[in-house]
């Protein structure tokens, strides 16, 4: 099987990037089952009632979008649907242009990623700061996002500090608490001369209008404090029916990204900046855009848009950790970008990323920590049938199948490649019988051929009068009374 794309980007890997993914995934897993073994005597409840609340949320999506949209205007807040990317831009770059302003501060947004905002808004003559210290170091490198939670992943704090002195932010030094330093002093003057904030949200309640964001480093707080005008581009799936969902769901996406109780900044934003209030906006829009999501929703991949983005699934996938998030080829890496990814692009693309949901050993310790009980194994497996259904080519050999169900269905052949198999053992990889099995031993190791042990095994247990009839009766009498052996 010649290797997918991911697996030749994971060939090419430096060593000490998939060592600060490794490390940074493994720290995060197990604060995540620390902080929930801790807190909860049995977490699953809490997980099984989340789905809940966000799959009832995406299944009367019309309805709360209704009311969301109903609430924030009664709060002042001005809302705008875009359909798509494009539109979304187009959009925001036309308020910052009412609004004359040509400094912005950004908090950490994936949505705004999608798009690619900042390249967009840097071609048309408005300076882009971004405010979280990763998306930061990714904004001076030129880089992308590899997590949805940490954007530098795949970078250790020698890499930031040869940046910090690239740019002129100091001598090199890698301590965290000199580079820290170094970032706060250089944001502060950012803050205090942009004109609007732009953020994205974690979640929107329908019932109250208010916009939901989770920090750890308050840089949405300064942001929004000194600019006239806000705007926060959402994804449509983020709306929570009730303020009383946001208590489930805040809990679990604190436990589950980062080990903690509850994000050190979760901010509750009501609108613009009221009467007799100090700082703040002056006008505050939300644009809900779609970019595709509809589309997902009427698939049979709409579990997915129950995301959180905790990035959880990523911190546990073997395959993610091996690769890194830049293998993934799109801003939503790991088993959540390997769902979404194709389905978040044009359909007449989703060849070109098919070959994602393939990137998964199915092991399903995804879902096992989606504190959403996303179904990640079985959506992957639902694209690969999209992907078998549209004759859609791969792009690599696929093991011999054919022939494997030939011999499976012939017992008189699957015995005599049983007895044959055994001579796999003394083979080199070289000289493998398949031209697909020897590709596919070149990037993994094929296990000791064991093939009949079980035929031997059932046979001896099986044999009327044998050692292990008697037992084998005992406990047939036992567990089915009166059923015969």
């Amino acid at each position: 099987m010649n290797p997918q794309p991911l697996d030749r980007f994971a060939e090419r890997l430096r060593p000490e990037v998939r060592q600060s993914v490794h490390l940074g995934c493994a720290g995060a897993t197990q604060a995540r089952l620390t902080a929930l073994t801790r807190d909860f005597e049995d977490p699953e409840p809490l997980r099984r009632l989340a789905a809940e609340i966000r799959q009832h949320t995406l299944d009367h999506l019309d309805t709360y979008l209704e009311a969301a949209e109903s609430s924030m205007r009664r709060r002042g807040i001005e809302v705008h649907f875009a359909e798509d990317g494009e539109t979304a831009r187009k959009l925001i770059l036309s308020l910052l242009r009412d609004h004359g302003a040509q400094r912005i501060c950004k908090s950490k947004s994936m949505a705004s990623e999608e798009i690619e905002l900042n390249g967009f808004l840097t071609r048309a003559g408005i300076a882009v700061v971004e405010t979280d210290l990763g998306e930061f170091i990714i904004q001076l490198d030129e880089d992308h996002p590899s997590h949805v939670v940490r954007p530098i992943a795949h970078r250790n704090r020698g890499d930031v500090a040869s940046t910090f002195q690239k740019h002129g932010l100091g001598d090199w030094d890698d301590r965290p608490e000199i580079i820290t330093r170094r970032a706060r002093a250089y944001m502060r003057n950012q803050y205090l001369s942009s004109h609007a904030a732009l953020t994205g949200g974690n979640f929107i309640s329908a019932e109250s209008g208010r916009l939901v964001l989770v920090t750890n480093e308050g840089n949405a707080r300064f942001s929004l404090a000194a600019s006239r005008l806000h705007i926060a581009l959402v994804g449509i799936e983020k709306i929570v029916p009730r303020d009383r969902d946001l208590s489930v769901l805040l809990g679990l996406l604190a436990r589950s990204a980062t080990g903690q109780h509850l994000s050190v900044y979760t901010e509750f934003i009501a609108g613009p900046k009221a009467p007799g209030q100090p700082d703040g906006p002056e006008a505050m829009h939300v644009i809900l855009f779609d970019n595709h999501r509809s589309t997902v929703l009427a698939s049979s991949c709409r579990e997915i848009l129950r995301c959180i983005r905790c990035g959880a699934c990523m911190n546990v996938c073997p395959v993610y950790r091996q690769a890194s998030g830049h293998a993934y080829r799109h801003v939503y890496p790991g088993p959540l970008g390997a769902v979404l990814g194709p389905l978040l692009r044009d359909p007449a693309e989703f060849p070109e990323m098919a070959d994602l949901p393939k990137a998964s050993s199915l092991c399903g310790a995804c879902q096992e920590v989606c504190p959403v009980d996303i179904p990640i194994p079985d959506l992957l497996l639902r694209l690969r049938d999209r992907t078998h259904r549209e004759k859609i080519p791969s792009s690599g050999s696929s093991l011999p199948l054919r022939e494997w169900s030939l011999l499976a269905s012939h017992p008189l052949a699957w015995r005599a490649a049983l007895f044959a198999g055994s001579a796999v053992n003394l083979l080199p990889p070289a000289l493998l019988p398949s031209a697909a099995l020897r590709t596919w031993s070149q990037h993994r190791t094929l296990p000791k051929w064991r093939g009949g042990a079980f035929r031997a095994w059932f046979r001896l247990r099986r044999r009327p009068g044998g050692p292990e009839a008697e037992a084998l009766a005992l406990e047939a009498e036992e567990l089915l009374p009166g059923t015969p052996v």
